[in-house]
């Protein structure tokens, strides 16, 4: 599968997510439905998954943590904030250029629609 065909099945997921427990709970709360109805899709799905950083001789095994890997090509990244921000945008990037992943999704649930709260982010 394609990437934007998985980004497809990942949204309407997370809209369905969305849907049944609408904003004002934590990242973690969000991430579990998530990957629960990713799994339920028949997806491959990581949680939590380590991102290594190698800066010359250095390996910092656990350096950060992708929230959701899907089918090891889409990255996506939960956020429950007011507003996104750059910064936010520059952490999946940061992840797409380390894990040399295409595609990622900046998905923010503390918003009133969720279409307002996703941001698709191309490396």
């Amino acid at each position: 599968m394609l990437e934007n065909e998985i980004s497809k099945i990942i949204i309407g997921c997370a809209i369905e997510v969305h849907k049944q427990l609408g904003p004002g709970l934590l990242e973690s709360a969000y991430q579990e439905c998530l990957f629960y109805e990713l799994k339920q899709k028949g997806l491959k799905v990581d949680k939590e998954k380590p991102m290594p950083i190698v800066y010359k001789e250095v390996k910092l095994d656990h350096g950060y943590r992708i929230d959701l890997l899907v089918e090891n090509k889409v990255v996506i990244e939960i956020k429950t904030v007011e507003k996104l921000h750059e910064v936010h945008t520059a952490q999946v990037l940061t992840y797409l250029k380390l894990g040399n992943y295409k595609l990622g999704l900046l998905l923010n649930f503390d918003v009133s629609l969720l279409k307002n709260g996703i941001k698709r982010i191309i490396n």
